[in-house]
């Protein structure tokens, strides 16, 4: 075990602790910080040698200023180092990061590759326990902090360990919530005491220091790193003596900085290997010795001798297959001495020699990057940089838009309009600012470009980030204009203007043109078979599938989605397309009450998603399938979904409708943590402006009635109900409560206008659900109780119990004020357990209340009411899961034998924890031995 570093005896202790306890199978995390030079990497490293005499997997991640724009780079450098990284998961990231996404493909790469990595540790961490290190944490990227957010979740679950190193400036918001997370095992580093700097020189000179040496010493500010480098001064100067009594330091110059020790280190190293190491300044604190070799122009050989003298002179250490700098200030010191012109020209002839080696977009433009934040002042381009970036551009705005941003103005600066390599650059350049969030940007470029653009793929390019910036401020109508004209544009061939009219056809729709978009999407269907051209066949038939659903045909539109489905197989460009068909075919099954269809293809799509890295179309999946299970009774499994789905979701709507479906059932249930979602929900809904979600909008009507303020309730419902863009199933779900209380309030006008409304939708449908629901609201506003019953028996049909047994329960109460109690104690009685399912604990609470102001009690086929704690609120789900666990099996091995998702796995574990008020998973495995579960799982 390597030597506890003199004064951090307590901080090395704790992160003992953690490691032992890591051990043993439980996670947690630290942060470490101080100034620069103070000693915390030495107590990772103390920490290390723990971790591995106790098989404990060390991952160690060095995160530097050159690579601070660029996404994961940190994590992805030290995970392909580790010995048992599988070589295909590693390259899966790495390809997903390096995608041209293309236009039409909604993948934002960032939060795909972070669910990829999370699945990346979830496998090294189920091979042994893993402690993660992340050295120079203030120059980490912001996903990889978001990373390591994600990773802190239910952390103390899981058999991973990080360790943060970081310094006490630049202080970032993100890195101060990363900061909280961890707290209380955040260990500030302080300087050494007069004590404790004694000890360290002594161990430093192997001798008891004299007072002369302890006065030079003291001049360091029990800084280590300054000791170490004040020391060594003195040694390379041959200024101090060794007595029998003690180490004493001749009087001798030495410097009063720890910048000026690293230079007089520096001094003595010969002048071509002092010129190699400005070259590896350029590459980072760690380096490969082939890179160094490309951009230095040195033969490998050449390079050895080099290296050996900079590892002696101790520069440079060795760092499993590559190099790098003792320590970050040796490397900053070197490059900073360098004058800001020389160094742009340095890094921007690394980009060159790195390009022509065939590097990736992201070495070279690590190395393009100061060069251009250098050349403010708008000099001349080079012709390889603009070549280079038309041709990296697509993968460089996937993976790094914020990089790619600056270097595509400074590009179009020196690139005159009216050719191809313009056309590109300023494509690139648009859809960069729209996937920052910049659409008034995007805005300005496209219009502009627009103008002069020459390739007609190019125009449809730009005019599809248009559309989306203008569809994004509300402002689709000036879309149709531009489409049009651009129709009409020189060199616009079919396949062009198929691509154009499904454009238009999407627009329409947006603005709630159904005719108008169906009759586009007909013609850019025609239009695009005619050209063969897949990609605007398939965005044409996904659009005529939404027409269809928006006028209540989604048996219409079922074909359609097969030949959509067929047209998009097997090709890159329409792999988003495919998975937003497949969600939408689910919904469509769901409307046609095809819920087993319905649930495995959104099962489907959603492991599809996760494999693809496709995380909007993930939480969409999410969402849908939480929205399938709500409506057939399985609401622990929506919660499930919902979580997941709110997880991975950057989408207001989506996250609005999940935190207001997830606020209905705990309003059902009498939870506090509906107020939580409420809150949530509301903060989105404003930033959907002006459309309506609906699932938000019931569990608000809802929250006002269970608050005795019916009339408000009402309110809302109509409100939502008012929007008539979309008559989507959540619109239906909101009919029945919205007549109920318009009723109750003697508001028959509004009471009459939702019931034709119910009828209108009803009349084209032909599942049974819509038809319940019509005479759900009919029999309501003429209080007729055999109506009432007949809809619970359509409600039953459709497999939706909650309106089922609100229907029951309307019926019941008219019955039993008209006396018949006998008959009204039967439907209470079965609504009651409709309820008790469900476990809707308001429900059970308000119905037993009202019937037993008439003298009714409910039966005796009556269960007792779920469990909401214990081993009883487990579902079948979570008790296979549990079983799992108490085996020892891992989330991955879970996932695997039950095919689910291992985020869906982790989801499950969590609410058994919840539920069981246990706190790891040792915590199941000794419960289930104690009830004997552990047999569930054969």
């Amino acid at each position: 075990m390597a030597a506890t570093p003199i004064g951090r005896e307590q901080q090395v202790d704790a992160l003992h602790r953690l490691v032992e306890e890591l051990a043993a199978g439980r996670g947690s995390a630290a942060m470490v910080e101080g100034e620069p030079g103070i000693g915390k990497t030495s107590i990772a490293r103390a920490a290390v040698s723990l971790a591995r005499d106790t098989r404990v997997q060390v991952v160690w991640a060095v995160c530097d200023e050159l690579s601070q724009a660029f996404p994961f780079l940190p994590l992805l450098e030290a995970l392909r180092s580790h010995p048992d990284m599988p070589a295909d998961e590693y390259a899966r990231i790495c390809d997903l990061l390096r995608a041209d996404p293309g236009i039409g493909n909604r993948m934002d790469v960032i939060p795909a590759a972070t669910e990829q990595l999370l699945a990346l540790f979830d496998d090294v961490c189920a091979k042994a326990p893993t402690m993660l290190v992340v050295d120079d944490l203030q120059w980490a990227d912001v996903a990889t902090v978001m990373t390591l957010g994600r990773l802190l979740r239910g952390i103390d679950r899981t058999r991973l360990l990080i360790v943060a190193l970081n310094r006490t400036v630049p202080r970032r918001d993100d890195l101060l919530a990363l900061r909280r997370a961890i707290e209380p095992n955040v260990f500030r580093i302080e300087s050494l005491q007069a004590d404790q700097v004694t000890a360290f020189v002594s161990q430093l000179v192997g001798g008891t220091p004299g007072p002369g040496l302890l006065k030079l010493a003291a001049g360091a500010g029990g800084n280590p790193l300054y000791l170490t480098e004040l020391v060594d001064v003195l040694v390379r100067a041959k200024a101090l003596d060794h007595t029998e009594e003690c180490v004493e330091a001749h009087d001798t110059a030495t410097p009063r900085s720890l910048a000026a020790a690293i230079s007089d280190r520096l001094e003595f190293i010969s002048g071509p290997t002092h010129d190699v190491l400005r070259v590896a300044a350029l590459l980072g604190i760690d380096f490969s010795v082939s890179e160094l070799a490309v951009v230095s122009g040195h033969r490998l050989q050449d390079l050895l001798p080099v290296l050996d003298e900079a590892i002696l002179a101790g520069v440079l250490l060795e760092n499993g297959s590559e190099m790098a700098f003792r320590h970050p200030l040796i490397r900053q010191y070197l490059y900073d001495a360098m004058p800001a012109g020389v160094r742009a020209a340095w890094h921007r002839d690394a980009a060159r020699a790195l390009a022509n080696n065939g590097a990736s977009a992201e070495r070279v433009a690590r190395q393009l990057r100061p060069t251009v934040e250098e050349d403010a002042a708008g000099k001349v381009v080079d012709a390889w940089v603009v070549g280079w970036l038309s041709d990296s551009a697509p993968q460089l705005v996937g993976q790094a838009p914020q990089v790619a941003i600056p270097m595509l103005r400074w590009a179009l600066n020196g690139t005159a309009p009216g050719n191809d390599v313009y056309d590109v650059l300023s494509c690139r350049l648009a859809d960069a600012l729209f996937r920052v969030g910049d659409p008034i940007s995007a805005t300005d470029v496209a219009n502009t470009a627009l103008m002069h653009v020459q390739r007609p793929d190019s125009l449809v390019d730009l005019h599809w980030t248009l559309m989306q910036c203008q569809a994004l401020a509300g402002r689709s109508q000036e879309s149709l204009d531009p489409l049009r004209r651009a129709l009409n544009a020189p060199g616009i061939g079919p396949r062009q203007r198929a691509r154009l009219l499904v454009l238009i056809a999407r627009t329409y729709r947006t603005l709630g043109r159904v005719d108008a978009a169906g009759r586009v999407a007909e013609e850019a269907l025609e239009t695009a078979t005619e050209a063969g051209d897949r990609f605007g066949m398939g965005w044409a038939l996904f659009v005529r599938t939404i027409v269809h659903g928006m006028r209540g045909e989604s048996e219409q539109a079922l074909p359609l989605f097969d030949r959509a489905l067929a047209v998009a197989e097997g090709d890159p460009a329409l792999a988003d397309l495919r998975l937003i068909l497949q969600i939408n075919q689910a919904v469509a099954f769901g409307v046609l009450n095809r819920y087993d269809d319905a649930i495995r293809l959104a099962e489907r799509v959603r492991d599809g998603a996760q494999r693809a890295g496709a995380v909007f179309r993930l939480a969409q999946a999410h969402c849908v399938l939480g929205e399938l299970l709500f409506d057939i009774g399985n609401w622990d499994d929506a919660l499930v979904e919902i979580d997941l789905a709110l997880d991975v979701s950057k989408d207001p709507m989506v996250d609005c409708f999940q935190h207001g479906l997830a606020a209905t059932i705990q309003l059902h249930r009498g939870e506090a943590d509906s107020e939580r979602h409420l809150k949530a929900a509301d903060r989105f809904a404003e930033k959907v402006g002006a459309r309506i979600c609906r699932p938000f909008a019931m569990a608000r009507a809802l929250q006002k009635e269970q608050a005795d303020a019916p009339a408000a309730a009402l309110e809302i419902l109509l409100d939502g109900l008012s929007d008539r863009v979309q008559e989507s199933e959540d619109t239906v779900n909101m009919l029945a409560d919205a007549v109920r209380l318009a009723t109750m309030l003697g508001d028959l006008s509004a009471a009459e206008a939702v019931v034709q409304r119910s009828v209108a939708m009803a009349r084209d449908s032909v599942g049974p659900h819509r038809q319940a629901v019509a005479q759900h609201c009919q029999s309501l506003l003429a209080n007729d109780p055999a109506g009432l019953i007949e809809a619970a028996k359509g409600y039953r049909e459709a497999g939706r119990p909650l309106p089922r047994a609100q229907a029951l329960e309307a019926a019941a109460l008219i019955l039993a004020d008209r006396g018949d109690t006998s008959e009204a104690r039967d439907l209470f009685t079965e609504a009651y357990g409709l309820y008790q399912k469900l476990g809707a604990e308001w429900d059970l609470s308000r119905t037993q209340a009202t019937f037993r102001n008439f003298g009714i009690r409910r039966g005796p086929r009556v269960r007792h009411r779920q469990a909401r704690r214990g081993w009883e609120a487990l579902t079948p789900t979570e008790i296979k899961i549990a079983a799992m666990v108490a085996q020892g099996m891992s989330n991955p091995q879970i996932a695997a034998q039950l095919f689910l998702s291992r985020r869906t796995v982790q989801t499950h574990v969590s609410h058994i924890l919840a539920k069981l008020e246990l706190s790891s998973r040792i915590d199941i495995a000794r419960e289930a031995g104690q009830r004997e579960i552990t047999h569930v799982v054969s």
